[in-house]
C-alpha cells in the first residue's frame, strides 16, 4: 500500500478474538515498533526524524510564549511577582515536560502509539479486560519493562481488582474517553489561539487594524493549513520544520539579548524559594494566576500523542536539546524585559522584540503559529485512528500517508470538522483571553488523566516499587491538581467550550461502543456451530449451486447468525463456500506465507479462511486474491491427505470448477429490531447507534470487488 492509500479496518467487536482453531494460530515475531526499528536504527536517521518532528510535534509547545503573559490577569505586577512567575514556569517545564513526558510517558507506548487512549489500550491488554477489542498482533509494546512483566507469574492486586470490578472498568474507560476527547478539544483550540496571537502582532505598528479583521485573517490562514493536511505528515513536516527551526533558534537569542540588557540576574529565579514567596505574598491572587502560567506547557501532550508519527529517540533528542532550552531562555528574556517594563504584559511577546528585527520576527512568529497548529492536528488524527481501530468510534476514512510509518495518518472527515470548529471559535470569540481560559481547562485535564493512567501502568505493567510510584503520583497529581483548581475558576469565561465538545464526543463514543457490545452479545449468543450447519445443509430442500462464495464473518469459533438466515431464505449455498475473516495488523507487511491461513471445517466444500494484512500491504479482493485462496486450499488438502485419495482429487476438481463457474462475495448487513419490551435507555441508545451505523463507512474495506459479485444479506437482530 503506497502513500495516501486508504485503509478501512474491520472493526467488529468479536473479530480477531480467536483464530480458525488452536492448531492454526498466527504469530508475528516480537519486534519493536516499526518506526523505531526502521527509522531509528542509525544516528542519522534518528537525527533526521528529530529535525522533522520540530514541524509536527513541538509547534504548540515552543510557540507558547506568544500567549502566556498576555493571558495572565496581572494587576500592577512587581519585580518579585515576575521572578515568582518565571520560577513557576521553569519548574513546570522541567518537571512536567522533561521528567514526566520526555523521560517517562514516551516509554509507555502501545506498539509505537502514544496518548491517553494508547495507555488505556496497553492497560487493557495486560489486565485482560474483555471490554476492549483486540486488534493487535502478539508482538509486545515497545517497553523495556514488558519482558519483566511477561516473565513474572505474580500479578498486580490492583490489576486483578480492575479485571473483576465492572465499575472500575467503566471508570477506566470513561477516563480514557475523556482524555481523548480533551485532546481533540486541544486540536481545536491550539490552532485558534496560536494563529490569533501571532496575527495580533500586526496591530502594534498598525493600531487601526481591528480585532475582527485580525480574526478574519487568522481564520483564512487556518483554512489554508487544513487544506494542506491531505498531503501527509512527512510532506508537511518537510515544509514546516525549517520554519520551526528558525523560530526555535531565534527566540532564545532574543531572550538572551533581553536578559543581558534588562535583568542579567533573572536566572536566580530558578531557585524554588521564589515560588513560595510568590504565593505567600499574593495568596488568592497568585493562585488565580496559575490559570495563565499553565499555558507555558501547552502542547506537551502532543509530544506523547504524536509518538506514532515519529519515534521515541527522535522526539527526546529534539525536546531535550532544542525545545526545552529554547523555552527556558525565551521566557527568561520575556520576564527580564517585563521586570523593567511591568505594564507591557498585555503584549508580552511582541513588546520584548527589538524594533530592528520586529518585522522579520513577525513573519517568523506568524509562520511558527501555523506550524504550532500542526502538532495538535496530527495528534488528533492519531487518537481518532486509535479509537476507530479499537472500535470505540464510528468508522471513518483513515488514509495512511506513509508506506514506512504506520502512525502517519490523515482523516478527511476529522480534518474538515476541526477546520470548521477552529474557524468558528475564532470568529465567535475572537478574544485571546477567552480562548486561553478554555485552553487551560483542556491542558490540565489531559495532563491529569495521563498522570492517572501512567500510575496504573507503573503498578500493573512495569511493577515499579511502591515508594517510587507514590513519589511520582504525589508530585504530579499535587502539582496538576493545584493548577486544575485554579483553571476551573474560568469555566464560565470560555472554559465551558472544551467541556461542550468533550460531552458531544463522549456521547458519540459511548453510543457506538454500546451498540457494538449489544451486537457482539447477540452474535455470540446466536452463532451457528458446525453441527447446526451440518443440519441445515442436510435439508433436502437446500441446493448446492455451482460457484465459489466468500462469506465474510467476524466469528472464528463458529458462524455468524446471518448464515442461518441466508440458507433458510435462499434455500441454497454454493458448492464451495469459504468463510472469510479479514484482520488488520499493526505491522508494515505480513509475510506471504502468513497472509492467508485456510482450514477445512469438516463439511464438504466448506472452508475457513483468515486473511491478515499490514498497513503497507497492497491488498485487493479480486484477481490474484481468489487464485491465492484456491492455491492455499489446494496446498492444505495436499498436506493433509486422508485415506481416500479419490475424494481428495474430487475436492481439488471441485475447487477449480467453482472458481471458473462464478465467484461471489457475501456479507451481512444487520440492524437492531427495537421492540416494545426494550427499556427507554435501550431504545434511545440503539436508535442513536443505528443512525451512526447507517451513516458511517462499511466495515468491509472497499477493495475492488466488482459490483456484480457483491451480495449483502440484511438481517434484524432483536434487541
Amino acid at each position: 500500500m503506497g502513500p495516501n492509500e486508504e485503509i478501512l479496518v474491520v472493526v467488529d467487536e468479536d473479530a480477531a478474538r480467536t483464530d480458525i482453531n488452536t492448531n492454526s494460530r498466527i504469530h508475528i515475531p516480537n519486534s519493536p515498533s516499526p518506526s523505531c526499528n526502521q527509522q531509528g536504527s542509525n544516528l542519522w536517521g534518528t537525527l533526521s526524524l528529530a529535525y522533522k518532528s520540530l514541524g509536527v510535534v513541538f509547534g504548540g509547545l515552543v510557540t507558547s510564549p506568544l500567549y502566556v503573559y498576555p493571558s495572565m490577569a496581572l494587576k500592577s505586577p512587581t519585580k518579585d511577582d515576575y521572578m515568582g512567575i518565571y520560577s513557576i514556569m521553569f519548574w513546570t517545564l522541567t518537571l512536567i515536560g522533561v521528567v514526566k513526558y520526555a523521560c517517562i510517558a514516551l516509554k509507555a507506548d502501545d506498539q509505537g502509539e502514544g496518548g491517553t487512549f494508547a495507555l488505556y489500550s496497553l492497560l487493557c491488554r495486560h489486565m485482560n479486560i474483555g471490554a476492549i477489542t483486540s486488534r493487535s498482533v502478539t508482538s509486545q509494546s515497545n517497553l523495556s519493562h514488558d519482558n519483566l512483566h511477561q516473565g513474572s507469574k505474580k500479578r498486580s492486586r490492583l490489576g486483578m481488582f480492575i479485571e473483576r470490578s465492572l465499575i472500575a472498568r467503566r471508570v477506566l474507560f470513561f477516563i480514557a474517553i475523556l482524555g481523548m476527547c480533551m485532546l481533540i478539544g486541544d486540536g481545536i483550540l491550539t490552532p485558534a489561539i496560536s494563529v490569533l496571537s501571532a496575527m495580533d502582532g500586526i496591530r502594534g505598528p498598525f493600531p487601526e487594524f481591528s480585532k475582527s479583521l485580525v480574526g478574519a485573517l487568522s481564520a483564512l490562514v487556518l483554512i489554508v493549513l487544513f487544506l494542506l493536511q491531505k498531503f501527509g505528515t512527512a510532506r508537511v513536516s518537510f515544509l514546516f520544520s525549517p520554519i520551526m527551526a528558525a523560530w526555535t533558534l531565534t527566540t532564545p537569542i532574543i531572550g538572551i539579548y533581553n536578559v543581558i540588557h534588562h535583568y542579567p540576574s533573572i536566572f536566580k529565579a530558578i531557585s524554588p524559594h521564589y515560588i513560595f514567596q510568590f504565593f505567600w505574598r499574593n495568596g488568592h491572587e497568585g493562585w488565580l494566576l496559575l490559570n495563565g502560567t499553565i499555558l507555558c506547557i501547552t502542547g506537551s501532550e502532543a509530544l506523547f500523542a504524536d509518538l506514532g508519527h515519529f519515534d521515541r529517540p527522535s522526539i527526546q533528542i529534539a525536546f531535550l536539546s532544542l525545545i526545552y532550552p529554547s523555552l527556558v531562555l525565551t521566557y527568561a528574556g520575556q520576564t527580564a524585559y517585563l521586570i523593567q517594563h511591568p505594564n507591557d504584559h498585555e503584549d508580552g511577546f511582541y513588546k520584548f522584540i527589538p524594533r530592528e528585527v520586529y518585522w522579520p520576527m513577525f513573519v517568523v512568529s506568524s509562520l511558527a503559529a501555523i506550524v504550532a497548529s500542526q502538532s495538535l492536528i496530527s495528534a488528533t488524527f492519531s487518537v481518532i485512528k486509535q479509537s476507530v481501530v479499537l472500535d470505540y468510534f464510528p468508522r471513518i476514512k483513515i488514509v495512511h500517508t506513509s508506506s514506512s510509518n504506520e502512525g502517519q495518518v490523515y482523516s478527511p472527515e476529522t480534518n474538515y470538522t476541526l477546520m470548521v470548529l477552529c474557524v468558528a471559535v475564532i470568529l465567535i470569540f475572537g478574544n485571546g483571553k477567552e480562548i486561553g481560559n478554555a485552553f487551560g481547562v483542556v491542558i490540565i485535564l489531559v495532563m491529569l488523566i495521563t498522570t492517572l493512567l501512567l500510575t496504573l501502568v507503573m503498578i500493573v505493567i512495569w511493577r515499579i516499587p511502591a515508594l517510587l510510584v507514590a513519589l511520582f503520583f504525589f508530585v504530579f497529581f499535587t502539582m496538576e491538581g493545584l493548577y486544575m483548581s485554579s483553571v476551573f475558576t474560568k469555566i464560565k469565561y470560555g472554559g465551558w467550550i472544551p467541556f461542550a465538545i468533550s460531552l458531544i464526543l463522549a456521547f458519540i463514543m459511548f453510543g457506538w461502543f454500546y451498540g457494538r457490545q449489544r451486537k457482539m452479545e447477540y452474535e455470540l449468543t446466536h452463532k451457528i456451530n458446525t453441527e447446526r450447519l451440518k443440519d441445515l445443509l442436510s435439508d433436502p430442500g437446500v441446493q448446492r449451486v455451482p460457484g465459489l462464495c466468500f462469506f465474510y464473518t467476524n466469528i472464528q469459533d463458529g458462524f455468524t447468525p446471518v448464515l442461518s438466515h441466508y440458507i433458510k431464505n435462499m434455500r441454497s449455498i454454493h458448492k464451495v463456500t469459504v468463510f472469510t475473516t479479514l484482520r488488520y495488523l499493526l505491522v508494515p507487511k505480513v509475510a506471504p506465507n502468513m497472509r492467508i491461513v485456510v482450514k477445512r471445517l469438516g463439511l464438504k466444500g466448506v472452508y475457513g479462511c483468515l486473511i491478515q494484512y499490514g498497513y503497507a500491504d497492497s491488498f485487493s479482493l479480486q484477481g490474484d486474491f481468489v487464485s491465492q485462496v484456491i492455491a492455499s486450499l489446494q496446498d492444505h488438502i495436499m498436506q493433509h491427505f486422508t485415506e481416500n485419495p479419490p475424494l481428495e482429487e474430487q475436492e481439488m476438481t471441485d475447487l477449480n470448477e467453482a472458481q471458473h463457474a462464478a465467484v461471489v462475495h457475501v456479507r451481512g448487513k444487520t440492524r437492531f429490531y427495537i421492540n416494545k419490551r426494550c427499556t427507554w435507555f435501550d431504545r434511545f441508545m440503539l436508535a442513536f447507534y443505528e443512525f451512526m451505523h447507517s451513516n458511517c463507512r462499511s466495515a468491509l474495506p472497499t477493495l475492488g470487488v466488482p459490483l456484480q459479485q457483491r451480495i449483502e444479506v440484511g438481517m434484524f437482530y432483536e434487541a
